[in-house]
């Protein structure tokens, strides 16, 4: 990870930037552009170093379950053991992070005063620095494959760091959403799915793709100028154009540094040249370089058909969490009907996938329940009643039109699905929860009707009657008017599910303690021991049964 190295000192550069200032000083102008050019808050708005400033000039979005990312990453093997084996293998790098550094190729950092200061502030926030250097270490080697394969500057790999934090349930005020941040209109126009099931803007995998082709797209268009090509990507290529012209149809220079562009545009390429300016010279800021095993640590498995998480999860053996922050495009408990069916997995997991999927029907991932049509049922009663978006009872049956008739059995996405196997339960369970806590509400507006009153309309929505007052800044509920438009956040994903109880049986597999058992169904080692009678120094054994108590 990004941290110090040895006792902390500063170069003849920064002697310079600090310029007889006291440190706190040197600090306030990175703080200050940070506070007007910052573009992405994750949704919990936690207190990491960069959205603290911001939390002022923003709009006060709802909030989470309380779940953060960061505890559910999946976590490859030390770099360190990777470094013994490329002894006897030489490579060029062990570190992908160095590989990337070797293809930087935007402008130095130093020309400007202002990629200097966030060079420092960077490399001041260690902590910060550590976090968002962990969330991008399952996805480095893949995105600096890519990055390769296009002939593209390795700096945009820190392109995230400063879009999303490398956070990809990261939702801007301005509705960008994901790691690579894009709104929804031009993330369609880059092929990212968006539907009940799925989100593309949320899929690393696929947004990445996305976005170094929008990135190339816009290089291209402005003659190979980086500068100008992320400012787009920030702004707007059509914005960017405009500038450039006035300028140039005025006798003035047409580059970045020179052209009128909104406060934060103009520090969000800064940002970046900082972080180059802090990854190529890491020894200037008493800084260590982040490592990452310059080789693939996850990978894709493309599947045949629409598959449920949780029989896949069971079945590669990755835990539900780490399979779902691998994949976090997904709002539901299978993929989409439509599309993409990839799923990423550590690779070990996707090896043990592809056996199962060698001697098992397709059909054998995904699981539904079923509703037999009664006397009075609508297709849109049936919606309601199960919380299924009428379109996805179509999509799902294969409905040409609405009609249906009573004694017709009809798929749903299951909901109490498989109470019989506890275990199928209990990472559903949390595979809900987690998608309830992590992926953003979105923005809707809502035109109330004669005779609507809030209490009407929080129910439609699953919101309370106090955060629609917040939310539109409505004192005396009794004063709405037809006609009004209000706007309200309403989550994609699922409401957590109620809290599961019962008696269960965990078999004991290679590499089980008693902590992650705990940690998996959320009960205390202290519990464990006791309902099993086991003592402090108990060792288990593989294909040993556990009871847990939910």
């Amino acid at each position: 990870m990004l941290g110090k190295t040895g006792s902390k000192h500063h170069n003849s550069e920064r002697l310079q930037i600090i310029n007889g200032n006291r440190l706190t000083s040197r600090l306030y102008l990175p703080l200050l552009c940070l506070f007007l050019a910052s573009c992405a808050t994750t949704r919990d708005n936690r207190s990491e170093p960069e959205p603290a400033v911001l939390a002022a000039a923003q709009e006060d979005l709802p909030k989470g379950a309380g779940e953060s990312i960061d505890e559910h990453l999946f976590v490859p093997e030390p770099v360190e053991s990777i470094e013994e084996i490329a002894e006897e293998i030489p490579v060029e790098h062990t570190n992908v992070w160095a590989r990337l550094v070797d293809s930087f190729a935007l402008p130095n950092c130093n020309d400007q005063q202002d990629s200097l200061n966030w060079a420092n502030w960077y490399a001041d926030h260690e902590e910060y620095m550590a976090r968002v250097m962990k969330r991008a270490q399952p996805w480095i080697y893949f995105i600096a494959e890519e990055l390769e394969s296009r002939g593209l500057p390795g700096e945009l790999a820190l392109l995230p760091v400063v879009e999303s934090a490398y956070d990809p349930f990261a939702y801007s005020s301005g509705r960008a959403l994901g790691t690579w941040q894009f709104i929804a209109s031009t993330g369609k126009h880059y092929g990212l799915r968006q539907d009940w099931w799925y989100d593309g803007r949320r899929d690393v995998w696929s947004s990445t793709h996305a976005a170094l082709d929008y990135l190339e797209y816009l290089n291209k268009k402005f003659d190979g100028d980086w500068l100008l090509a992320l400012a787009g990507y920030n702004s707007g290529e059509n914005r960017v154009a405009r500038r450039v012209k006035y300028n140039l149809d005025n006798g003035q220079p047409g580059d970045f540094w020179n052209i009128r562009l909104p406060k934060e545009t103009k520090g969000y390429v800064p940002k970046l040249l900082g972080l180059s300016c802090l990854f190529k010279n890491p020894d200037s800021y008493g800084i260590e370089l982040p490592k990452a095993p310059n080789h693939a640590i996850i990978a894709a498995v493309e599947m045949e058909s629409q598959s449920d998480l949780v029989l896949i999860s069971q079945f590669s053996e990755v835990s539900i969490d780490v399979l779902f922050s691998l994949n976090p495009g997904f709002s539901r408990w299978a993929t989409s009907p439509e599309g993409p069916w990839r799923i990423v997995l550590p690779v070990d997991g996707a090896e043990k996938l592809k056996l199962h999927l060698a001697s098992e029907a397709p059909h054998s991932l995904m699981k539904w329940d079923q509703v037999v049509v009664e006397d009075g049922d609508t297709l849109s009663a049936l919606a309601v009643r199960h919380h299924v978006p009428v379109s996805v009872l179509r999509s799902t049956n294969d409905l040409k039109s609405d009609m249906i008739r009573i004694g017709q059995k009809l798929r749903l996405p299951r909901d109490e699905q498989l109470l019989i196997d506890p275990l199928y339960v209990a990472a559903a369970s949390e595979l809900q929860q987690l998608q309830s806590g992590l992926i953003a509400s979105e923005r809707v507006t809502h035109k109330v009707r004669p005779g609507e009153s809030l209490s009407v309309i929080a129910v439609r929505y699953k919101v309370s009657v106090r955060e629609l007052q917040k939310w539109n800044n409505i004192s005396d509920p009794r004063k709405l008017r037809a006609g009004k438009t209000l706007t309200l956040f309403h989550s994609p994903a699922p409401a957590a599910a109620s809290k599961r109880s019962g008696t269960i049986k965990h078999t004991v597999r290679r590499g089980d303690s008693l902590w992650s058992i705990s940690k998996r169904y959320k009960v205390k080692v202290n519990d464990l021991m006791r309902w099993n009678e086991l003592s402090k120094n108990a060792i288990i054994q593989p294909g040993q049964s556990i009871k847990v108590i939910l």
